[in-house]
């Protein structure tokens, strides 16, 4: 908090949350591919739009489930699984030696790290995570890491969102003046991510990576990349 001349106590920015795909590496054509492949197995199709309108913001099991009531069949718990089993055998193979970091993403992060606490919440499972970041020199930047792992849910359920708020509020950093979720920033490209950042009660700020502004409107901000991220107006919105 900080006073206005009147002496009222305002909010400010004091932890940022990232989304990890789409955000701060460029996996979501490999996902994309991967999922596709995974439909075909069933003898399924998913197009590229359909990936990116439907399945951007859910976690592994939630692109199973998905295909499965998308094509009109129950959910059969076995060959889920079994799919998810080799979507993330493939997966480790694809990203062996990393994938690119989204443009400005790494020195984005360094600047942000210097500043606030950072956070991952994410759907994808944390040994990916943890690997990507690493081999992009960023592992070290992040506090914590809420991901796949951890939540029984995914986006656009803030489950994850709210892990990640539990796990900052314990570091020592916020011992004395717990962190709250108004004092948060979530940046997000899906949709339904900018949804789930919303209900555990932060600020959101979207970048059109994967989509674009019109479909990212409800978020609190809105930039194309982070390049054009005006930290004035996101300062703004915790004022």
């Amino acid at each position: 908090m900080s006073k206005t001349k009147e002496g009222a106590l305002t909010n400010l920015l004091r932890a940022v949350i990232f989304d990890f795909d789409g955000i701060i590496v460029n996996s979501e054509p490999a996902i994309l591919k991967l999922t596709q492949e995974m439909a075909a197995l069933e003898g399924w199709t998913v197009t590229e739009a359909d990936y990116y309108h439907d399945y951007l913001a859910l976690d592994d099991r939630g692109i199973v489930e998905h295909l499965y009531a998308s094509h009109g069949q129950p959910v059969d718990a076995v060959r889920r699984d079994e799919l998810l089993a080799w979507k993330i055998c493939r997966y480790e193979e694809i990203i062996r030696d990393g994938l690119p970091a989204m443009p400005g993403a790494v020195e984005f992060v360094t600047e942000l790290a210097r500043r606030y606490p950072l956070a991952i919440a994410s759907g994808s499972l944390r040994a990916e995570i943890h690997h990507l970041l690493s081999q992009l020199g960023l592992r070290e930047k992040f506090s914590v890491l809420a991901t796949a792992d951890d939540c029984l849910r995914s986006k656009p359920d803030p489950e994850v969102y709210l892990l990640a708020l539990l796990r900052l509020r314990a570091l020592p950093v916020f011992r004395d003046r717990p962190l709250q979720s108004e004092d948060c920033l979530a940046i997000e490209d899906a949709p339904l991510g900018v949804v789930a950042a919303q209900a555990a009660g932060f600020k959101c700020l979207a970048l059109t990576h994967s989509r674009p502004a019109e479909e990212l409107q409800h978020a609190d901000l809105v930039a194309p990349d982070f390049a054009q991220v005006d930290m004035r107006k996101v300062h703004a919105l915790f004022r």
